[in-house]
């Protein structure tokens, strides 16, 4: 990677993007962007026009952010920073609107790739990274999505099980992505609930508010991450907590489980933890297992080899994460935090230097870079 010849076309690519329309804040993000991406592609396939390149890609970064943050703000109007606790009202345009997103004339995975992008304000980086596809992949997936509804006509809703995905996703980006959503999707998810008697919404909401009650703690003053064991449960909502944890029993009652209430459970086990200490590691475990056979999901077996590491030992551990794909994100930052509980610290800090160089996103790379520079530190004394 010549970043040499990066530094030097900045300016350049900075001066197009201002001439374009974009204002100068807006454009030194996108350019900025655009030069990550080029950090991470070019080294395996350096291209011919590198100016050109750049061009291309901040000016669609700038238009993706252009349109997030247009997305936010009409959000912002309709809704508090917080989400209010009890019932909400049923009716809501919004809601309806994910309703239609989710035509049955798509597969499900199209559409709640086209409800993300034309209704939750997301990017098609964002939706790409949340299926774990290229960004290109998603692009012709939403363009194909979009193609198949043009000609028909709204007037068959889709499936509950469709907008619940798109309201889980939602609600995942902007409890930790670019763009903050996760009160919206509370906000709809309650207001789903209101007219929905089913388990999976409830189980749904009861996630989302178990996850939320803990948001406040996950950043230090620095915007730096804080790793769940390192949190201050002082500054967890325990309001929020026991109304989730409320929802969440009521939903497992009527014994119908579901994906969504056995993620949830997880998050109820770590909200009654008074310490990380005390976690309940092998009921965690447990409930890791029931999402096994629910989803096969590779990231839930992500989660559950961290889990087995707590509940068993680093190594057991270990060996779970070994039966994963290699490119599964965020594989090796979890090998590097194993490798570390079991005293191989050289090893540890060389995965987590290399996690930080895959990091979706700048708070991550970050955090991961800081484990990787303590380690090596307690290596040189």
């Amino acid at each position: 990677m010549d970043e040499v010849l990066l530094r030097s076309l900045t300016p350049s690519v900075l001066t197009v993007l201002v001439r374009r329309g974009a204002d100068f804040a807006a454009a030194e993000d996108a350019v900025q962007d655009a030069l990550i991406e080029a950090v991470r592609v070019w080294s395996a396939a350096p291209p011919r026009d590198p100016k050109g390149w750049l061009v291309t890609v901040a000016w669609r970064k700038f238009l993706d952010a252009a349109r997030a943050d247009a997305a936010r703000r009409r959000r912002e109007d309709l809704v508090d920073e917080e989400p209010a606790p009890g019932p909400a009202p049923a009716v809501d345009d919004t809601l309806q609107l994910y309703f239609l997103c989710a035509h049955p004339s798509l597969t499900p995975s199209s559409a709640v790739a086209l409800t993300l992008r034309a209704v939750g304000g997301l990017t098609t980086r964002q939706i790409a990274r949340a299926y774990l596809v290229p960004e290109a992949t998603m692009a012709q997936r939403i363009s194909r999505a979009k193609r198949t509804v043009s000609g028909v006509r709204f007037d068959r809703p889709g499936d509950v099980a469709t907008v619940l995905r798109v309201l889980y996703l939602v609600f995942n980006e902007g409890y930790s992505g670019d763009v903050d959503l996760a009160a919206e999707a509370i906000r709809l998810t309650r207001r789903l609930a209101a007219v929905i008697d089913h388990p999976e919404v409830a189980g749904l909401l009861a996630l989302m508010l178990l996850h939320h009650a803990r948001r406040a703690a996950r950043t230090a003053p620095d915007g730096s991450l804080v790793p769940l064991a390192e949190q201050d449960r002082g500054r967890w909502d325990t309001a929020l907590i026991a109304e989730g944890v409320e929802i969440l029993q009521a939903a497992l009652a009527r014994d119908r489980l579901g994906e969504f209430q056995a993620q949830a459970a997880v998050a109820a086990l770590h909200a009654d933890a008074p310490t990380a200490e005390e976690t309940d590691w092998v009921q965690i475990v447990e409930w890791y297992d029931e999402l096994t056979r629910l989803t096969d999901s590779p990231v839930v077996r992500l989660n559950r080899a961290v889990a087995v590491g707590e509940a068993d030992g680093p190594r057991a551990g270990l060996a779970a994460l070994a039966e994963l794909d290699a490119s599964l994100p965020r594989r090796t930052a979890v090998a590097a935090y194993l490798h570390e509980r079991d005293g191989d610290l050289a090893t540890a800090a060389r995965l987590y230097a290399e996690a930080a160089r895959k990091a979706p996103d700048l708070a991550e790379r970050d955090h991961l870079t800081r484990q990787a520079a303590r380690l090596n530190t307690r290596l040189r004394r």
